[in-house]
């Protein structure tokens, strides 16, 4: 990877970002139930989406929610989304990722942010775990609640 950035979502970048290609398996794990049901509830102004770029070329998405009034605790500060494309895993762009929303949710003044993640062989679960989050709990899904510590 040579010199990574984040860009706000944009037109020029949306179609790319939807069109990451994960690698076998991956796709099951994009959107936990927990978040595919809250998802019409959020609210555009707290949603923050932005792209990782190698050069020109999209090859990674984060989204995250700050929100310090959501019902909700764990949709606070969290991410909602994180993919990466498949042949750029492995070469720290979702840690790039990661990181950089982490620095957003410190200057907006939270001292952690969530992520919600379904378990599989496939799953995310290694890259949370690996980036610093720890396991705090289960969602009403039987999902994996982790919190990384600010």
């Amino acid at each position: 990877m040579g010199d990574l950035r984040l860009e706000e979502l944009s037109a020029s970048t949306i179609v790319a970002a939807n069109n990451l290609t994960l690698r076998r398996g991956q796709e099951q794990f994009v959107t936990p139930p927990s978040y595919a049901i809250a998802d019409a509830f959020i609210d555009p102004l707290t949603s923050w989406p932005r792209v990782v770029l190698d050069g020109d070329t999209v090859v990674g998405f984060i989204r995250g929610n700050f929100d310090p009034e959501a019902s909700q605790e764990e949709f606070r500060s969290c991410i909602w989304r994180v993919s990466v494309s498949g042949d750029a895993q492995g070469a720290g762009v979702g840690r790039f990722a990661v990181k950089a929303l982490c620095e957003e949710a410190r200057s907006r003044g939270f001292d952690r942010i969530t992520a919600i993640w379904e378990e599989g062989d496939d799953g995310p679960e290694q890259f949370f775990l690996k980036v610093g989050f720890s396991v705090i709990g289960e969602t009403q899904y039987g999902e994996k609640l982790g919190e990384y510590t600010l």
